[in-house]
This record gives structure tokens, C-alpha cells and sequence, in this order.
């Protein structure tokens, strides 16, 4: 068994900046303040990661960047150094002197390339495309995690002297309804005929490849009674998503849809890493978590599910299941 990782001993400033961190507006430094000052109480990462609503490799870069880095943790990109730095177009290393020609044939592979990631010129360019096909559908999927005891940053209007606390819950160790609940979501942007909407299908674990396909065909399934012939889908590249199950049902797919002749084909595109900013779905998420808050009172599993429904005016589905030889 491995052993456990936890945060260093903390010291007075920097639990008090933690602290201090849990009312930033950033969700990047909140979110791992939240990590950092649950750890130092003891808790694990799995544990940590389904509070907070992320996976278990979240928690443990942010420990490992603190436990390095200090509160310089709390800064976007202290995880990991940046791929692209010092391989700009506007910082060429080998650039010749100011009036040199490049004679015909001459070879510039080794001269910096572009800073654009090859993934989102491929997103751009399928948006491109379904923006020019009125009867194809464009979707931004995405996963998110809905916690009964995380409560969200957020501002709300209170009468003087009566300002709304948002009380920390805990769960039972009786309760049988998980502290969390994952959730496959699909944002639709509008097209002729049907306006902008947002499907949910929530799911009775976590996502994996298995889950994967199921919410795929269910949406194929859901877009071919509306009559379209291509969904182009745009997603990060979490690892149920480009997993060599997911892939394969893909191609399965499609090809069936070519040899009956009907069906939604599914053109896929993958967001580059760590790029939330490129998938309109994710501020959903944030205004949804603050929209169904309950200050005072633990919410049930079904309570969070019916709540959630309601914000995106969508019916809640029967759930997702792993199954059996999965999980």
C-alpha cells in the first residue's frame, strides 16, 4: 500500500493565507486552499477530491506544488512549467540579422513554429464548420462533480446586519447517499429551430470509458429524433475521453451510420490540456453550483440531482451506471 501524502506543517501565515484564500473569487486559488487546509487536518486525497468535486491527481499536484513551492502555489501554472515557453514565434533564437533573406529552398525547420496549440485550431476549425451547416449540431461536453457538503464562493444580497452564512456540512457516516455526485453534461448551442440548450445525465460512480459511450449514444440517440445528420462534439482529453474504448465506439459508430445510412455521425474534438477557458460549458457549472445552494441544511443525493435539473430546465434522467465487469 502506498503511503499516504499530506501537506507539510503549516505555519501561522501561511494557514492564515489559506484561510484568507477561501473567500478569493478566484476558483483555481479556492479550490486549492480548500485542498491544502483539509489535508493539514488529516484528510486524504481521495477523500479531498470528492469534497471538493476533482480527481484524486488534483489534490496530489497541489500538494506536491505547495509542499515545493510554498504559497506560490496558489499561482495558475505552479504545477506544471509551461510546454511552449521560449519556443515563441515572437522570441525566435536563431533569427538571423535585420535585412537577411531567406534564399528559395533554403531549410527553416529548425525556426520556432507557432504558439497555437494543434488542438485548438482543430476546435476552431469544426466550430467553423458546423457554424456553416445549419442542420449539424454543436456540442461542448464536459464532466462535473456536485458536492453535498462544498459550498461555492458567491455574493448575495442581505438585509443589514444579516449576512448569509453559508454553514459547512458534514455527512453521517449513516447517510447512504454519496457526499457527491458525477454528472455528464452537453451544451448545445442554438440553431434553427431549437435554442441553446443543456443535457445532464448524472451517474451512479465516477466517469470511465464505459460511461463514456453510454452518454454518447444517448445523445446520438436524442439528436437523431431532432433529424441531425452530425454532431460535432468538442471536449477536453480526460482520460475516459480519449481512452481506446471511447475511440473505438466512435469508429464503430460512424461506421455504421455510413453502411444504414442513417444515424448521427460524430465528429470529435479534443481541447488542449488544462484549457477550461475553451469550453463554454464550464461557467454553467460555476453559476449552477451557486444557483442550487442550501446555506443551513445537508441536501440530499436526490434533493442535489432535482435541484440541478431545475437550474438547466431539463428532466432528470435515470442514472448512468458502471458496469459490473468495470468497475
Amino acid at each position: 500500500m502506498r503511503t499516504p501524502i499530506f501537506v507539510r506543517p503549516l505555519t501561522d501565515a501561511e494557514r492564515e493565507a489559506l484561510q484568507h484564500g477561501l473567500r478569493s473569487k478566484d476558483s483555481f486559488v479556492l479550490r486549492r486552499c480548500q485542498i491544502l487546509l483539509a489535508s493539514a487536518r488529516g484528510e486524504r486525497a481521495p477523500r479531498i477530491a470528492e469534497q471538493v468535486g476533482c480527481d484524486d491527481q488534483t489534490v496530489l499536484d497541489a500538494l506536491h506544488a505547495f509542499n515545493a513551492q510554498g504559497l506560490a502555489a496558489l499561482a495558475k501554472g505552479s504545477s506544471r512549467p509551461d510546454p511552449w515557453a521560449g519556443d515563441r514565434r515572437d522570441h525566435p533564437g536563431d533569427a538571423g540579422a535585420p535585412g537577411d533573406q531567406v534564399a528559395a529552398g533554403q531549410a527553416v525547420d529548425h525556426q520556432p513554429r507557432s504558439g497555437v496549440l494543434p488542438e485548438k485550431s482543430r476546435r476552431d476549425r469544426l466550430i467553423q464548420l458546423a457554424q456553416q451547416h445549419p442542420t449539424w449540431a454543436l456540442g461542448f461536453s464536459d464532466e462535473v462533480w456536485w458536492s453535498r457538503v462544498a459550498q461555492p464562493a458567491l455574493h448575495s444580497w442581505a438585509e443589514p446586519g444579516h449576512p448569509l452564512h453559508l454553514v459547512e456540512q458534514t455527512v453521517a457516516s449513516s447517510d447512504p447517499d454519496p457526499k457527491a455526485l458525477a454528472c455528464y453534461g452537453l451544451l448545445l448551442r442554438p440553431r434553427p429551430g431549437q435554442p441553446e440548450a443543456v443535457w445532464l445525465r448524472f451517474v451512479d460512480g465516477r466517469p470511465v470509458s464505459a460511461v463514456t459511450t453510454q452518454f454518447l449514444d444517448w445523445c446520438c440517440a436524442q439528436l437523431a429524433r431532432q433529424g441531425v445528420p452530425v454532431w460535432v462534439l468538442i471536449w477536453d482529453n480526460a482520460s475516459w475521453h480519449i481512452s481506446k474504448a471511447v475511440r473505438g465506439w466512435i469508429r464503430a459508430h460512424n461506421r455504421q451510420v455510413k453502411q444504414q445510412g442513417q444515424g448521427v455521425r460524430l465528429l470529435p474534438g479534443y481541447l488542449p490540456s488544462t484549457s477550461p477557458w475553451l469550453n463554454p460549458i464550464e461557467p454553467k457549472w460555476v453559476h449552477g453550483k451557486r444557483a442550487i445552494v442550501e446555506p443551513a441544511r445537508l441536501l440530499t443525493a436526490h434533493e442535489v440531482a432535482a435541484r440541478v435539473c431545475g437550474h438547466f430546465h431539463c428532466p432528470h434522467e435515470t442514472h448512468l451506471s458502471i458496469p459490473d465487469k468495470v468497475a
